[in-house]
Formats: C-alpha cells, sequence, structure tokens
C-alpha cells in the first residue's frame, strides 16, 4: 500500500476546511494563526541561544589552548579571539543604570591577551622587590601569596603594567573598558538580549565571592557571605578561560568615565578625555551584592584612591 497516497496535500486540506461550518471555522482559524505566531518565537529564541552556544564553543576553545606567559613573575594571560559583542545592557535587563547604554556593537579585529586572573600580592611583592612598583599595599591580615592584591589605585596600576612592559618588551597595559566587557562576557557573537552575567541570567556563591545575603533574578538565596577576598581561581573560569570576572575584586580599566556610550568608540579602544576625574572599575566585589557583578555594570572613582576591594588584571596587546 502506498502511505504517500493516503496522506491529504496541504491544498486537500485547505479545500476541505472551507466545506466546514462557519461556527467550526470561527474557532479553528484563530488557533492556528496562535500556534504559527508561537512557533516563529520559539523558532527565534533557538537562534538566539544557538549564537551564544557558538561563541561560548568559541571561548571555550581559545581558553584552552591560547596560554602564555613572558616571565616568571608575570601573569599567566589567555588570548581572548577576535569577535564582536553588544556592549552595555539592554533597556529590559534588571537593575539597569542609565550609564549602561546606550548599547552597541563593538568588534574586536584582532586577538589581545587577557590576565587568566586578578593581580595577585605575589606578583606585586616581586614588582616591589624589582623596584618597578613604590606602594606597599596592606593585606587586611587575609594573606598575601594567590589573594587577588588589594589597596591599590588606578595610577598604581598602571605602575605595575609599565614595570611588566619594561621588564619583557612587550605591550602590557590595563584593558579597556570594551575589553573588559567582552572578556567578562565570555563570548565571540553578538547577542542584544545577552545573558547579565557569563554564568548566565543569575549567580549564586559557588560561582563567584560577594555577598551571598542578596539575590539577584531568580537566583536561590544561599546567605554565603565570607567578608574578604579568595584567592585566584577559587570558582570555574568563564568561556574564555579567565577566573574572578565576577566579584572577589574590582578591577580598573584604562577609560575615563562618562555618563553614557554615545559616541563611544566601536572598536575596543579606551575613551578619553583631556582632564578625567573618574576612572572605572569593573566586575563587583567581595562586599557587593550581586547586581553590581553584572557584566554591563559600571563603577567609577577618583584615580588616586585605594580600597581594601579594588585591584586590577593587566591585558597585552599582540604584537
Amino acid at each position: 500500500m502506498n502511505l504517500r497516497a493516503l496522506r491529504p496535500t496541504f491544498g486537500q486540506i485547505v479545500i476541505r476546511s472551507k466545506r466546514l461550518p462557519n461556527a467550526v471555522l470561527n474557532i479553528v482559524e484563530p488557533t492556528l494563526r496562535l500556534a504559527i505566531v508561537f512557533l516563529l518565537l520559539v523558532l527565534f529564541q533557538l537562534s538566539v541561544s544557538a549564537a551564544q552556544e557558538k561563541g561560548r564553543r568559541a571561548g571555550e576553545a581559545a581558553g584552552a589552548k591560547d596560554v602564555l606567559r613572558d616571565c616568571a613573575d608575570c601573569p599567566e594571560m589567555i588570548v581572548v579571539p577576535a569577535g564582536e559583542f553588544m556592549m552595555g545592557s539592554p533597556p529590559s535587563e534588571r537593575g539597569r543604570n542609565p550609564d549602561e547604554g546606550p548599547q552597541r556593537k563593538v568588534a574586536f579585529v584582532q586577538p589581545f591577551a587577557v590576565g587568566k586572573y586578578e593581580v595577585t600580592f605575589a606578583q606585586w611583592d616581586a614588582c616591589v622587590a624589582a623596584a618597578g612598583c613604590t606602594h606597599k599595599p596592606g593585606d587586611n591580615d587575609w594573606g598575601r601569596g594567590k589573594r587577588p592584591v588589594i589597596n591599590i589605585s588606578f595610577e598604581d596600576a598602571h605602575q605595575f603594567a609599565a614595570w611588566l612592559a619594561k621588564k619583557t618588551g612587550k605591550p602590557y597595559r590595563l584593558l579597556t573598558e570594551a575589553e573588559w566587557e567582552y572578556a567578562a562576557r565570555g563570548t565571540t557573537v553578538a547577542v542584544e538580549q545577552a545573558p547579565a552575567f557569563s554564568t548566565g541570567p543569575t549567580i549564586n556563591p559557588n560561582q563567584a565571592n560577594y555577598d551571598g545575603n542578596f539575590v539577584y533574578g531568580g537566583g536561590a538565596k544561599m546567605g554565603i557571605y565570607r567578608q574578604k577576598t579568595l584567592e585566584v581561581g577559587s570558582f570555574k573560569p568563564n568561556a574564555f578561560g579567565l577566573y574572578d570576572m565576577h566579584g572577589n575584586v574590582w578591577e580598573w580599566v584604562e577609560d575615563c568615565y562618562k555618563d553614557s556610550y554615545a559616541g563611544a568608540p566601536t572598536d575596543g579602544s579606551a575613551v578619553k578625555a583631556s582632564s578625567c576625574k573618574l576612572r572605572i572599575l569593573r566586575g563587583g566585589a567581595w562586599n557587593y551584592y550581586p547586581q553590581l557583578l553584572r557584566s554591563a555594570y559600571r563603577y567609577a572613582s577618583a584615580p588616586g584612591v585605594r580600597m581594601e576591594n579594588a585591584g586590577f588584571r593587566v591585558g597585552r596587546s599582540m604584537r
């Protein structure tokens, strides 16, 4: 028996439907339209998820193999691949501030290197021992070694990067704000409605060091508040292989703070100004609530300020 011969064609279905009573058609046609709209929404969501997964896998591949270290005292670096992303947050993101927009697409045509971890006390102390850094920050009696260096100003961080550049002959520097957010998101694909964190739409204290007495979105309240820094690398890395992009310590970046992205560069370079009273820190810290750990959140401070919850990580151009 030919089963295809028994299967009605779409045209036959349409012809037969015309013979149905009007009362039946009035019920069937709106239902069919709703089903079509629902199907289109599902397909759209699947396409967005596929794009995010593609970016995540690309990041994982880069993070797994492209690692470098230019000297024994130098930070271990991850080569972040070229790509693009939507910088800032959409108006619908919970906890969004006006200075996180307007969103714009930023494209990186060349890869660049990012510190695998936040700069540690051990690395900072090596700079002090070599007379490359003049400031000797305290550790609040939490320990030094592999804990992220704290009580560091923007100007101090610049001094460390200059020491690395002189020591290695490589172009070490602070990350630009766009580079930092691209690295934090861990994807090479531009998605307008990207998750608030590299961990997804929410985050928990088993994924980052922050005040776990507070929650974000649909996250579960765990009440874990460590009240100090942890050693770098205490949690899983993001898709690029970078650790602690959310929480632990705020991280200084190069840009001068402006309260809008209007007119900001789209090539990943830093925002500059002839007179810059405020610099930017990213990523949140051990004593902040999760809303401020979002990839798009921006915190501004005077460049000479030193805080017990602020450190940095370095970047390096690949040339």
